[in-house]
């Protein structure tokens, strides 16, 4: 069936009914009737084929019809090929998921948004449960809000019928995209828990900041305010060992 629909594309030979047609080669175009166009291609052993009908006068190539059909074919698949294809891929949850249905469930996400899918979550509200639909808001929004790296919200919690609705398209792969402060928060936190050498020696500088009470510890000092208290710790630190 594909193969006849490519074939009923293009019209060929004696199938060309206009008085003239333009012919294109490697060497350029020329216009010329038709019945000598037919009479070129003959001689070389080819047909007429008419690639471009609306064209005035239409344009043909002269060329064998089925390697022309064949250099078609390849050309729809190498572009089939380049398509990608999203599908919508679908998270469940009930008003009351817990912790580790939860978890199990974003990873899935996460892995459908890395693979350039769309995800569409959705709370399912049986029955008098959807006294709580306000709670399957909250649950959408935290993971909308877990999934920010990987997924963009398309469209934020609605609800439709019995079932709460959230949509996530994957974010571009190969983007520089900046992390989200939330993100950062937990790379700190992961940093902080670590036992290595270097975190003793970060534990033990905070130990004398704390101990140390002349120092003033400014509560929204920013990066600088605590270079300064450091700075200040260290020395005070340096003259103890003089």
């Amino acid at each position: 069936m594909k193969n006849d629909k490519i074939k009923n594309q293009y019209r060929i030979n004696e199938q060309i009914r206009v008085r003239e047609v333009r012919i294109v080669s490697d060497g350029g175009s020329t216009v010329m009737p038709t019945r000598q166009a037919l009479e070129m291609a003959r001689e070389q052993d080819a047909d007429l084929v008419e690639i471009s009908p609306n064209a005035n006068p239409p344009v043909c190539r002269i060329i064998d019809y089925s390697k022309f059909l064949y250099q078609q074919k390849k050309r729809q698949k190498e572009m089939k090929a380049k398509q990608v294809k999203v599908e919508v891929k679908e998270i469940r949850f009930g008003p009351q998921t817990d912790e580790h249905d939860y978890q199990f469930k974003l990873k899935h996400a996460k892995e459908f948004l890395e693979e350039g899918n769309k995800v569409r979550a959705y709370v399912f509200f049986r029955g008098r449960s959807i006294l709580f639909k306000e709670q399957g808001e909250v649950l959408l929004l935290r993971f909308a809000n877990d999934l920010e790296e990987w997924g963009k919200v398309e469209s934020m919690p609605s609800l439709e019928g019995k079932k709460m609705f959230l949509y996530l398209a994957p974010k571009k792969t190969g983007s520089s995209t900046k992390k989200s402060q939330q993100a950062r928060d937990r790379e700190k936190l992961k940093a902080g828990e670590q036992t290595d050498a270097k975190g003793n020696v970060k534990q033990q500088t905070k130990a004398i900041n704390a101990d140390d009470s002349d120092i003033d510890t400014p509560s929204n000092g920013g990066l600088l305010a605590n270079a300064k208290i450091s700075a200040d710790a260290l020395k005070k630190l340096t003259e103890n060992e003089d």
